[in-house]
């Protein structure tokens, strides 16, 4: 299943006509096509669950970790370094989505990687790497991270790394800089990482990498009187304790640290479901004494492989890692496509997707419970395996999957309903694990510069989750008047909304129209005009519409980029809600969609448009291409059919 729902092949073959006028029932047809596949890529246990791909900083883990314990084999290094090389741009680097610039960080770990494979420094690709490495500042211009990996192996001082003490898993969570105050991706990262840290442990790489070194004079700390300075005295001081810490207090917080992580492994060996913790978590545990057949340590490296997707290629066989996997977010997705696109309740499909659904709820309390100890369990995870981490995010898309099924679910969705109210943030908007994390100041720590390091409210989670209570017939109350009026105030200066998890304002716009049409604003509101406003503008002469990764830092990209069908169906969706979904644009992009589907029903997509760190951290969703598309052909051609739409009068 993994290996069917891969990113697919560019087809030579397209359906539709290229010169944007198509036959009566075209867009049927599309539809219908790709109706169709999505049926033919569920789960027989009832799931959905396309590759979840980001960048080869994965695979160049994997395969340092195995080095740092001892079992890297020949065959997966052979496999993973030929994935590594296919990935390379023509400037030597690697990047951290499909066309974008190469990154300086992501070059260096995929550069170690192909060092591990035996790639000869002096090989043209090798020495491309290293001159893009150089040429950008060499190993001390990058991510804490990356030196921290080149100080597992001795190619960087552990005393010019960021101090992170153990002792913080022992601070209460009212205090400033305790571990919940940051996002739950970060504290499941920092807490093991910390144990890492604290004991210093050097292996063998089995060479140097003098070649990516540069004479560079180092940096000098920020002004004192900053915040940033401020915090980077207090790092200083920090790494003065780290040298002397010794004694009870240092072996507490190492031993209280350890439990941390324990407790907190998933069913599937992992730690949150995702890559970073998971092999952080390994490595801390391992140094603190765990063999590597403790049941803990033997679960997690056995459920790598359950995030291992392996393929033919023309070259050999090729072995990637999955960053996370998103079977419950396909899952419910798929399901609201299909209903989309006529499906009706109890569809056999829809039957054992909804009866997959109710088995995956959590009824167990997570991290969440430190902020919101009063608030009843329920809700949904992104993974299979994950009860520790329910979101929100996922829980509004089940909650409206779940209505659509046929399948009595009255209980669940109840109790999901009641954990979302009980998550909402003080200020009246969501964010997507925990409420009121927003303590800014951590993203100046100096360890913290990974990405996103806190999870404050955001327009996309929280537009979802306004959507799916508003069909609860909970539009009138008073949490979903906040989260309206949350909505309303978060809108950009331009019309659009931002898209924390999706790329970008394309994504945020197309979750906000049709969250505040179903909260109850009329289509003529200015806000929505605004937005349809926006959209017209940025749709591309092609008819579609699309938005580079580049604009989560480059304010010049917003709006802008390759058309997708992802994309474009975001912006249908959006058109569709605010009463647009007849006029010229949606035709216009409804044919773009007819123009470029793939003869079995899909649509090619190598670019990505998930966001995992704005700025950072990117994702190609693999089902992204297809059940948007078939929730907006599906909306438009059925409100077409039926006639209840009409363009509003501008």
């Amino acid at each position: 299943m993994t290996e069917l729902l891969s990113p697919e092949p560019t087809a030579s073959v397209r359906i539709g006509s290229p010169t944007g006028t198509h036959p009566p029932g075209a867009a049927s047809e599309a539809l219908r096509r790709a109706r169709d596949h999505l049926l033919g890529l569920q789960d027989e246990a009832g799931w959905w669950k396309g590759e979840l791909a980001t960048n080869v900083t994965m695979d160049a883990e994997d395969l340092l970790l195995r080095q740092f314990l001892g079992i890297r084999t020949a065959e997966r290094t052979s496999e993973s370094a030929r994935w590594i090389r296919s990935q390379q741009r023509p400037d030597g680097s690697w990047a951290t989505f499909h066309g974008g610039p190469g990154d300086l960080s992501t070059t260096i770990e995929a550069y170690l990687a192909l060092r591990l494979a035996d790639d000869p420094p002096e090989a043209s690709h090798m020495a491309a790497a290293a001159q893009f490495v150089r040429a950008h500042g060499g190993v001390a211009a990058s991510r804490v991270f990356t030196r921290f990996w080149l100080a597992l192996f001795g190619h960087w001082p552990w005393s010019r790394l960021p101090a992170i003490p153990p002792e913080l898993v022992l601070l209460p969570s009212w205090m400033p800089f305790n571990i919940y105050d940051f996002a739950c991706w970060a504290r499941q990262t920092i807490v093991p990482l910390s144990i890492v840290r604290a004991l210093r442990p050097v292996r063998d790489l089995g060479f140097s990498v003098d070649e990516l070194r540069t004479r560079a004079p180092a940096s000098r700390p920020p002004q004192l009187t900053s915040r940033s300075g401020l915090l980077y005295r207090l790092d200083r001081l920090a790494n003065g304790y780290e040298r002397i810490a010794r004694g009870p207090v240092r072996r507490h917080a190492l031993r209280r640290a350890a439990e941390w992580v324990v407790a907190r492994q998933e069913a599937d060996g992992s730690w949150g479901g995702i890559q970073p913790p998971w092999v952080y978590s390994l490595m801390a545990l391992h140094l603190l004494g765990y063999s590597l057949d403790h049941p803990v340590l033997r679960a997690g490296l056995t459920g790598l492989d359950r995030f291992t997707v392996r393929e033919q290629t023309p070259d050999g066989p090729v072995r990637r890692l999955e960053a996370c996997q998103s079977p419950v977010w396909d899952t419910a997705l798929a399901v609201v496509a299909l209903s989309d696109a006529g499906l009706p309740a109890g569809h056999t499909a829809l039957v054992r997707a909804g009866g997959w659904l109710l088995e995956e709820e959590i009824r167990v309390r997570g991290d969440w419970a430190v902020r919101r100890p009063h608030t009843p369990v329920g809700g949904w995870a992104f993974e299979f395996d994950n009860d520790g981490y329910a979101d929100t995010d996922d829980t509004a898309e089940v909650i409206m999957a779940l209505r659509r099924t046929g399948v009595p679910v009255e209980p669940a969705v109840l109790r999901a309903t009641r954990w979302l109210l009980g998550m909402q943030c003080r200020d009246g908007g969501w964010a997507a694990f925990d409420a009121d994390n927003t303590r800014a100041v951590l993203g100046d720590l100096p360890f913290c510069d990974f990405g996103e390091v806190i999870d404050p409210p955001s327009a996309d989670v929280t537009a979802h989750i306004v959507e799916a209570l508003a069909a609860e017939n909970l539009a009138d109350t008073v949490p979903l008047r906040r989260a309206t009026h949350w909505l309303l105030r978060a809108q950009e200066p331009d019309g659009s909304w931002f898209g924390r998890w999706g790329a970008n304002h394309v994504y945020g716009t197309g979750a906000a129209v049709p969250a505040l049409v179903a909260a109850g604003l009329p289509p003529g509101h200015p806000a929505l005009r605004r937005a349809v406003d926006w959209l017209l503008a940025h749709q591309n002469p092609d008819g579609g519409w699309g938005e580079d990764l580049r604009s989560y830092r480059d304010p010049a990209w917003i709006g802008r980029g390759e058309s997708t069908a992802s994309q474009t169906a975001w912006a249908l969706l959006a058109l569709h809600a605010a009463g647009h979904g007849a006029g010229e644009p949606a035709r216009r992009g409804v044919g773009w969609l007819v123009d470029t589907q793939r003869p079995d029903g899909g649509w090619d997509e190598p670019q990505y448009t998930g966001t995992g760190f704005p700025g950072d951290f990117y994702i190609n969703y693999g089902l992204y291409r297809l059940v948007f598309p078939v929730s907006a052909l599906g909306r438009i051609l059925d409100a077409r059919a039926t006639g209840v739409e009409a363009t509003v009068t501008r």
